[in-house]
């Protein structure tokens, strides 16, 4: 399912319109190159669970910032690690496997670590502030929470 954004602020809203739709458990993995607006989407996603989204900065040289909502946020940024050992260093499973919602900013960086079942957003920059969003669910509930993400911007 492919969606267009034309600015910032639709960016903003698709993050929340996937915070309405996110359940406790659930993992949101980015794809996008740099720039095509992976930490905006995740500041949508916070401000659809109350954060300020002024305060929802790149974890880029933290790798993970936990954030105080219910259910709790947890934001990754791998872009910085050089290997899966710098993940697995990190006792992942420990947070992803937990009852908050992550949001992963360059999963592919995960290999093998990758989970099976996630909520799959990739960015494309198309131009100036427009993206092409596609959304799409690996796993059977993540299947099905894509097709109502989608079906709840279309209406």
């Amino acid at each position: 399912m492919k969606i267009i954004s034309g600015s910032v602020k639709d960016t903003m809203a698709l993050g929340a319109e996937i915070a309405k739709s996110a359940n406790p458990g659930d993992i949101i993995c980015l794809y996008g190159n740099l720039g095509s607006g992976k930490t905006v989407l995740a500041k949508g996603i916070a401000k659809g669970l109350g954060v300020d989204p002024d305060s929802v900065i790149s974890p880029t040289f933290v790798i993970l910032r936990p954030y105080d909502t219910r259910p709790q946020l947890y934001h990754f940024d791998f872009y910085r690690l050089a290997s899966i050992k710098d993940i697995e260093l990190l006792g992942l499973e420990e947070y992803l496997y937990s009852n908050a919602i992550s949001v992963i900013e360059w999963p592919e960086r995960m290999g093998k670590l990758l989970p099976k079942e996630f909520l799959m957003v990739k960015l494309d920059i198309k131009s100036g502030n427009t993206r092409r969003l596609t959304i799409k669910g690996k796993g059977k509930s993540y299947s099905a929470a894509a097709k109502k993400i989608y079906a709840n911007i279309r209406n």
